[in-house]
């Protein structure tokens, strides 16, 4: 009895987790892998039967790399719901959180139940266009009087396709040896309208959908549309949105002398980034970083512009701070002082007049120097109070 039960308690502890790569089912799989990659191709006389085997070996490893990195994934998600890597605890727990802390079981209990106000929406309406519906007169009684129209508004989305041949007249000039063609209309420019691409950016920014299910979409709507097209769709071209972005956080910076910032994890190709928030009561603006150390925080602050350093008493003042040496903080008075330095400048400048300085020093004394160059600017909004946690 007593290993009987042992089987089933280390049965379950396996299942408990079936994509830990420590199990000792990925160690025989990983093992029977090992054998399959040692197989010596040249060994098999007929030739196709060895380009079939050579073609499945491949498969076999392209399917490898996908398992591990698939068993990467669930373990960082296991992580991320806080299951941990046996499968105990429930999803949203975290390890030591106070019931308080948790998450609610229920929307009920989350959130009190408010009432429901059904407001007026006939005034946002806009009416396209008016229809006029009239009776047959000698489907009526004879004593029936006219009494005007009762307006009912209904809503319709009418949603088509409208591919346009544009015949462009050509010219040719012999003298200039140029050829001249009629330009398309505005808005007009590659293989797909206005109108696509401003369903692509909708479908993906506000609905949410992948570029697979977009592409689904367009084509039950007759739309012929690759993939990668609507990928290049959706991240070539926008300059304007990244004007308006810029702009957007210059004003929102101006708006305060304060702002709230914060940061969460994000997922870049599968790798963790970050997702950097700033943001007052007048505005909010996302910037996704590969880091969030300090320089990060004061690129997002400063909109991304191209970093400048500062060597002067706030930074000293700064690197007594974060404890660097006396004497490593008066060999940087050769270095160009109470003066705007690129990264290029000030690395130069360390390498000269520091050429044994070690990791973190240097480290220390780019950002208090771009701490310095950060509130000694002049023609951008500096935050003066920022608010954010540890």
């Amino acid at each position: 009895m007593g290993s009987r039960r042992s089987r089933r308690s280390r049965r379950r502890s396996n299942q408990g987790n079936p994509s830990s790569e420590n199990s000792p089912r990925a160690a025989r799989i990983e093992a029977l892998l090992d054998q399959v990659q040692k197989i010596d191709l040249s060994g098999i006389a007929e030739e196709g039967t060895r380009a079939i085997v050579g073609l499945l070996l491949n498969l076999v490893e392209d399917l490898r790399i996908e398992l591990k990195k698939a068993h990467q994934e669930i373990a960082y998600l296991r992580e991320r719901l806080g299951l941990g890597p046996g499968g105990a605890g429930k999803p949203g727990d975290q390890p030591g959180s106070s019931p308080s802390q948790q998450r609610h079981s229920s929307e009920k209990e989350r959130k009190e139940p408010q009432p429901r106000t059904k407001r007026a929406k006939l005034s946002e309406i806009r009416i396209d266009k008016e229809v006029k519906l009239d009776l047959d007169r000698a489907t009526l009684p004879p004593d029936a009087q006219d009494k005007g129209y009762q307006a009912v508004v209904v809503q319709e989305l009418r949603i088509a396709t409208e591919n346009v041949r544009f015949l462009r007249k050509k010219y040719y000039s012999a003298s200039s040896g140029k050829t001249y063609l009629a330009p398309l209309p505005d808005g007009y420019c590659g293989e797909y309208g206005p109108n696509v691409k401003t369903l692509c950016v909708m479908f993906s920014h506000l609905c949410h959908m992948t570029e697979p299910k977009i592409g689904e979409w367009f084509a039950n709507m007759g739309i012929l549309i690759s993939d990668g097209q609507i990928s290049h769709l959706l991240t070539e071209g926008h300059e304007a949105f990244h004007r308006e972005k810029e702009e957007i956080v210059e004003a929102g910076l101006h708006s305060s002398p304060w702002q709230h910032m914060d940061d969460t994890g994000t997922r870049v190709d599968g790798v963790n980034w970050h997702c950097q928030v700033i943001c007052n009561p007048l505005y909010t603006a996302y910037f996704t970083t590969e880091r969030k150390d300090r320089l990060t925080v004061i690129d997002v602050l400063r909109n991304q512009r191209k970093r400048v350093f500062r060597l002067n008493d706030e930074a000293l003042a700064l690197l007594r701070q974060f404890a660097v040496s006396e004497r490593t903080m008066e060999a940087l008075r050769p270095l160009p002082w109470d003066q705007e330095l690129s990264e290029t400048e000030l690395d130069d400048g360390l390498k000269q007049h520091l050429p044994q300085l070690g990791a973190t020093a240097r480290s220390r004394i780019v950002e208090a120097s771009a701490i310095a160059a950060y509130h000694a600017e002049v023609g951008h909004p500096v935050v003066r109070l920022l608010i954010c946690d540890d």
